[in-house]
């Protein structure tokens, strides 16, 4: 049925990830300073996080596709000033 939860396996959710020292640190920090723990905090940062680099993609893509485009209209003007 349509927005059923899939039959989970115990572990399946679960993510390990190794993060340098410092990154470690910055995220005890913020969970401190916010009240949570580790865990709500890198929950919050990936949900957060997730959507940007989305972003950011499509971003770049449109970036790469308007340069060609620029790119070859300036082609074009410079074969128009040689003729």
């Amino acid at each position: 049925m349509k927005g059923e939860m899939p039959d989970k396996t115990k572990g399946e959710h679960c993510l390990n990830i190794y993060v340098s020292y410092e990154l470690k640190e910055r995220v005890k920090d913020l969970s401190e300073k916010h009240e949570r723990t580790m865990a709500d905090m890198v929950r919050a940062l990936l949900k957060i996080g997730i959507p940007i680099m989305e972003g950011i993609s499509e971003a770049e893509e449109m970036m790469v596709k308007e340069y060609v485009e620029l790119f070859r209209r300036f082609r074009k003007m410079k074969n128009l000033k040689e003729l």
